[in-house]
């Protein structure tokens, strides 16, 4: 397994996707899977929630290595046991190193891994916490709805990372954005410049924050709760802010 090699192949492109995203934009879809069964079927449900998007489709590392070299995507589905090349057998690990490899060359990639094997990414989880994209985790015995939330979740840039979390644990600027929100009252615009970044930044921080504190748009729903709101609800109960 070389993926590591192949690194110096890969062009460096930011992909910065702004707002929500909607059926009704024409969208470009990466498919990660060696197992052809599987691969079928994910397309078959993307190509029914996104009728106009355009679903390129990749089996091993090396093809979704040389797909980003030509092109931008909005999302890459992946799994991660998969072949380096095609011939060899698919590993865990080969999938790991690619994430890794996207994690770290395409930092605003929106990513959703689609995989049996979830509490393998426990290795990679700080490379995950620090990920400025989108970025979801589906088991693939996920029932289709449930599925396609944490899909479009990661497609407009949110975080759900709950199957790997283990404990409360939240960054110095992420503790931050709750005090000046929740202690001072401000606007997102004004965290941002109170901190020196910029909106998008503290965007990507409160998805952070939510992530870590399990928040996520389902429960919400149920519950009949605002995120935000709820985002201050767990918060206070873990002694984050006063």
């Amino acid at each position: 397994m070389n993926l590591g090699e192949n690194m110096v192949s890969v062009s460096f492109k930011e992909h910065q996707f702004y707002g929500n995203l909607s059926v009704e934009k024409q969208l470009d879809i990466l498919v990660v899977d060696d197992h052809q069964l599987i691969l079928t079927g994910t397309l078959d449900v993307l190509s029914r929630e996104y009728p106009k998007a355009t679903i390129i489709k990749a089996q091993t590392g090396k093809e979704t290595l040389y797909q980003l070299n030509f092109h931008q995507f909005h999302l890459i589905v992946m799994d991660l046991s998969i072949p380096d090349q095609q011939g060899e057998i698919a590993e865990i690990d080969t999938g790991i190193k690619l994430l890794q490899i996207l994690l770290q060359e395409y930092p605003h990639q929106n990513v959703m891994v689609q995989t049996s094997y979830v509490k393998a990414l426990i290795r990679i989880k700080h490379e995950i916490d620090n990920h400025q994209g989108g970025f979801a985790i589906a088991d693939k015995g996920l029932p289709e709805d449930e599925m396609l939330m944490r899909l479009n979740l990661a497609l407009n840039g949110g975080t759900h990372t709950k199957d790997i979390k283990k404990s409360i644990e939240l960054k110095p600027e992420w503790l931050e954005v709750l005090r000046l929100a929740f202690e001072e009252s401000l606007t997102d615009k004004a965290i941002a410049e109170q901190m020196y970044k910029s909106e998008r930044a503290v965007r990507t921080y409160w998805t952070k924050i939510q992530d870590v504190l399990g928040v996520y748009p389902e429960d919400c729903k149920q519950g009949g709760k605002n995120m935000r709101i709820q985002t201050e609800i767990r918060s206070r109960e873990e002694g984050l802010i006063d």
